[in-house]
């Protein structure tokens, strides 16, 4: 099965396509711009009305968005050779990340915000690790490095799955070769829980793409043998879209995350004003775990990237909290330089 899907869109003479992921978030839940039902990001044909390609970019999103665009950063230039135009060629298309604020603004038709957990679900540790990860990936993943053509491109393929989902199975790492997916439901495995990098979620995607265990790939479902997806996989592992656009947010993902340890863009997505706990919330819902309270507010008055306003939430429940503004006259470029998100051990 593949969701290369060529008719999803009429064939052009162009080659260039612009695709943009617009994240927001709203309710303390990181959410992205898409269309077409979910399936697609905003995209459209690479058209040079202005002489800089991202002013470009930015004024065709803010026709999407119907409101202003704040940061925005090229990603990756990705060639998808399952789509030509008509002469044949491949596609290429260009990819941005760009923050807004989501507001109710009548959007262009056929666009929506979805919850980006709704595509990658195991990238969600708010509440933990999802169990989805020791009771069915890992363990797929493991039959997957029993196919490995032989025992060195195996051990690296193990020591991959190790690196990218903060487990390691001593059991089946030794005896993977020898213990068949048949036998293995009979066993209770013990992994042992390593550092999970929450900046690794491409690696992560790739991987599961390239051991056929997302629809997008072009070997899904696996052939290999394995008897630990549940009948139900496709709904588990989070929601397909068309062409490698999946690909494009977990690259938007990865980007994003390893850019909130060092550079505040998370006052691109915040209102003017906000409480401490809202914005500890929106950083952890981007970063997808918990971050330890004092110890982030310990950082954000020794990088003093936020000031007091003087009024205070009008909260239903308990004591009113105190209201901050991002410090606009501190140089974005230097700040939380070498510091890293204090995250909840």
């Amino acid at each position: 099965m593949t969701l290369s899907y060529s008719h999803a869109h009429q064939q052009g003479s162009g080659t260039t396509e612009v695709v943009a992921v617009l994240v927001a978030i709203t309710d303390h839940t990181a959410r992205v711009l898409t269309v077409d039902q979910g399936k697609l990001l905003p995209n459209g044909p690479l058209m040079p009305l202005h002489r800089s390609l991202q002013a470009g970019v930015r004024q065709w999103v803010e026709e999407q968005t119907q409101q202003p665009l704040g940061y925005l950063e090229q990603l990756y230039t990705f060639v998808d050779t399952n789509r030509r135009n008509i002469d044949g060629h491949a596609l290429v298309y260009v990819s941005y990340l760009g923050l807004v604020q989501e507001t109710q603004a009548q959007l262009q038709s056929q666009a929506s915000w979805q919850d980006w957990y709704d595509y990658f679900p195991w990238e969600n540790h708010l509440h933990g690790m999802p169990s989805m990860i020791v009771e069915f990936i890992v363990p797929a993943l493991l039959d997957w490095a029993n196919t490995a053509e032989d025992d060195v491109s195996r051990q690296r393929r193990i020591q991959r799955i190790g690196l990218c989902w903060g487990v390691s199975q001593p059991v089946f790492a030794d005896d993977v070769q020898n213990i068949g997916a048949e036998n293995r439901l009979d066993k209770e495995p013990t992994y042992e829980s390593k550092e999970w990098v929450a900046e690794h979620v491409l690696l992560r995607y790739e991987m599961l793409y390239e051991a056929g265990l997302i629809p997008e790939a072009p070997t899904y479902p696996p052939t290999y043998e394995t008897k630990i997806l549940p009948e139900q996989w496709s709904q588990l592992i989070g929601a397909p879209m068309y062409y490698d656009h999946r690909r494009v947010i977990a690259t938007a993902i990865s980007r994003l995350r390893a850019k909130i340890e060092y550079r505040p863009l998370i006052f691109g997505l915040m209102p003017e004003v906000f409480t401490l706990s809202q914005l500890q919330q929106s950083v952890e819902a981007l970063s997808g775990v918990r971050l330890h309270k004092q110890n982030f507010r310990r950082l954000l008055d020794s990088q003093h990237l936020v000031t007091e306003t003087g009024d205070s939430s009008s909260a239903q429940r308990g004591r009113p909290a105190k209201l901050y503004r991002f410090r606009h006259d501190i140089e974005l470029q230097s700040l939380l330089m070498d510091s890293k998100l204090p995250k909840r051990k």
